[in-house]
């Protein structure tokens, strides 16, 4: 038999798959609604989780606009302007000035517009109309086709709405800056924003090259705010706006415009925030119109000129906790950085790291494995460290690390121990290749720790392995080739997820773990793959898989890195920087920042549409990569031995690590974000305090 490989070194973008905007994008938005169904969430349970800080500021609006759909444009998402100061060449998000009113609707911002609308509603004297402040709407079918005018199948809609081509250049959505200007003086023009400019850059570029005519922009891209350099850096701050201090104290009296008590009745009046009737859920009775002429007439104005939202609170929406009652350590004192450092009976490198810290687990814990392919399951007690005295005065006990109260990290019993039989019970056999070496992506854990996969046999399998006897629980074929490097998708401790496995045979299979199994299963009796992905033409060395995005990263010595969807589709390939070749480390943050780090020291961040945000160099050799939960900080070690905090987007390096005194090997973060563990080559694991909520108040900058 024959086998073909295709190589997409050159894969031509016009066939790199569908926009992104269809593709992934809004996977994540998806996956919430998916999540609410199986969890039965109520608008209360929603609030009680923003309240508490549970929730971040860009989802809880998703959450309630679940009243919401993307399958009609007339009832689609709608999110606040955040940003008044679209002029300035820096914008300093720590000035109040900055951030607009938010109890206040859009169309009640400028005073003079205020005492407009107020004195409409004051003399209204049509009978069989009610009285309202806004003929218009916040949110209408052509207000979103006029915002994503530049994706398809958006462009496309929008030439049908406009007689097969585009508007008048004034009209259409071609500056930030002019954009709310609009929505500040023009009296028909009340329009709030849409999700997609706090995650989707790609909507104010004209990729497409479409003609849109406008002067001050011969491109046909959005004209940015001075204090954006690129469509990325624009989305990026004005998330980063929504997710500040500001709007977090404020954001409730917004939701209680558009979705709660003061969305009708006396409160509507009082906030000048009543709309035309039409626009409100129950606000006429179809079935009891006979007319047929006045019908279409009424359920046109409806379809055409927006909606108002399902009211769904009541009551005042209570304000979010403060960030200091939340989290008052990240105001203290700062921990020492080093917390811990546990020497393992084996001076073996530590090349792999997993930390699964949960507290819900029975048994939270650290595995770590060597270079020797032994494994250790350490117990994870968590608190935080102790300001211990040290010295020859010290308390005896404060030195063990098997005893010590406030010690986060117990070492393995196993290994604890000691004796010959120690390696015997933590050993993962003899039988690896010795071309493959061991590697942080070489290994990877359940979420409980009960289960280790491991890479790299002779035989072109991989196996999974019990951490509690170290027995084999399955031996897995599929590949031609020897496995390279195997990865899990995210997932709760109760759920299943994907295992992606890369191999010397230049393809990576996407296999089903079944919690409830413990194992990798199939349709049959025989555990076979759901999905061959193939692209490379050079063996794996680095593979990533996300089941909230849908997607597959991996990358081949020498290159490239190829990103597939979980169907198989390939999508695209990531392009290196000039003279840069073999990626070595591969990091996905929620967000879609991928960050690849190369041979040599060098780093490059890229969107998950190809396009690259940045470019550094650095004089240390990476040897793993890490990224916070939120995405905005990227962790690194290598041959220097020093783990460094960078800014994800940016890759501006933010701080150092005291020298761990040996290469690092492998990187993982606790749950909470509080604890980072580094495997060091002697055969060492140090736990480093890490707070990322603090780096983000003390390392604020102008933009």
């Amino acid at each position: 038999m024959k086998h073909f490989r295709l190589s997409f070194h050159q894969l031509d973008k016009s066939k790199q798959g569908l926009s992104v905007y269809l593709d992934y994008f809004y996977v994540g938005i998806m996956m919430i609604g998916k999540l609410l169904r199986h969890c039965r969430a109520r608008p209360a349970s929603w609030c009680a989780l923003i309240v508490k800080g549970k929730l971040d500021l860009v989802t809880y609006p998703i959450l309630l606009i679940e009243s919401r759909t993307y399958n009609d444009l007339n009832q689609y998402p709608v999110f606040p302007w955040i940003l008044t100061n679209y002029e300035s060449e820096e914008l300093d998000l720590s000035q109040p000035s900055n951030y607009r009113d938010l109890s206040k609707p859009i169309g009640a911002l400028n005073p003079s517009r205020r005492a407009y609308f107020e004195e409409r509603y004051n003399t209204w004297e049509h009978e069989s109309t009610p009285p309202f402040h806004y003929g218009t709407h916040y949110s209408t079918a052509a207000f979103v086709l006029n915002w994503l005018v530049r994706i398809e199948p958006m462009t496309t809609m929008f030439l049908a709405l406009q007689g097969g081509k585009f508007d008048h250049p004034n009209r259409l959505f071609s500056s930030i800056a002019m954009s709310w200007k609009n929505c500040q003086r023009d009296t028909s023009d009340v329009k709030e924003l849409i999700p997609e400019l706090f995650f989707l850059p790609e909507m104010l570029v004209n990729s497409s090259g479409f003609r849109l005519g406008i002067p001050e922009s011969p491109s046909g891209d959005v004209i940015l705010p001075p204090w954006a350099s690129s469509a990325e850096e624009f989305v990026r701050i004005n998330r980063m706006a929504l997710e500040s201090e500001f709007v977090s104290c404020q954001l409730h009296q917004w939701i209680d415009l558009i979705f709660g008590y003061k969305q009708r009745g006396p409160e509507a009046v009082r906030a000048t925030n009543v709309f035309y009737y039409l626009t409100y859920e129950g606000g006429v009775r179809l079935d009891q119109i006979t007319e047929p002429v006045t019908r279409a007439a009424i359920e046109d104005q409806i379809r055409s000129f927006g909606q108002t939202p399902a009211q769904l609170l009541s009551e005042p929406h209570p304000p979010r906790a403060s960030t200091m009652h939340l989290a008052p350590l990240m105001f203290a004192a700062a921990p020492d950085d080093v917390c811990l450092r546990l020497k393992l009976p084996s001076n073996a490198a530590v090349v792999h790291v997993s930390a699964n810290t949960y507290p819900q687990l029975t048994m939270p814990a650290v595995v770590t494995v060597s270079a020797a392919r032994a494994f250790a399951a350490h117990r994870w007690a968590g608190g935080g460290c102790a300001h211990a005295p040290h010295g020859p005065h010290a308390p005896r006990h404060q030195t063990d690390h098997n005893h010590h109260p406030h010690h986060p990290l117990l070492m393995d019993p196993v290994w604890a121990a000691g004796g010959a039989q120690a390696l015997a019970r933590r050993q993962l056999g003899d039988n690896f290749s010795q071309r493959v070496r061991a590697r942080s992506n070489c290994f990877v854990t359940t979420v409980d720790s009960r289960f280790l996969i491991a890479a790299g046999f002779w035989d072109n399998s991989f196996r999974v392995f019990s951490t509690e006897t170290a027995k084999i629980v399955q031996i897995i074929f599929g590949h031609y080739g020897v496995v390279t490097c195997v990865c899990r998708s995210e997932c709760n401790i109760t759920s299943d997820c994907y295992i992606a496995s890369g191999s010397e045979d230049c393809t990576v299979l996407l296999w089903h773990w079944s919690a409830r199994h413990g194992g990798i299963v199939g349709e049959g009796e025989t555990p076979a793959p759901r999905v061959t992905l193939t692209g490379h033409d050079a063996p794996i060395n680095g593979v990533l898989v996300s089941a909230e995005l849908g997607l597959v990263i991996s990358s081949s010595v020498n290159g490239p890195v190829l990103i597939h969807t979980t169907f198989g589709e390939v999508l695209r390939a990531l392009s290196a920087p000039d003279g840069v070749c073999s990626p070595q480390q591969l990091a996905l943050s929620r967000e879609g920042v991928v960050v690849v780090a190369y041979a040599r020291g060098h780093l490059a961040a890229f969107t998950l549409n190809g396009r690259r945000l940045r470019h550094e160099t650095h004089n240390d050799n990476f040897q793993c990569l890490v990224l916070s939960r939120c995405g905005e900080y990227l962790v690194c070690g290598g041959d220097a031995g020093v783990v460094e905090v960078w800014r994800a987007f940016t890759l501006a390096p933010l701080y150092a690590f005291p020298p761990a005194g040996a290469p690092v090997c492998s990187l993982a973060l606790s749950h909470d974000q509080k604890f980072l563990l580094a495997g060091l080559e002697n055969g060492s694991l140090v736990v480093f305090h890490i707070d990322f909520n603090r780096w983000h108040h003390e390392y604020q900058q102008r933009y």
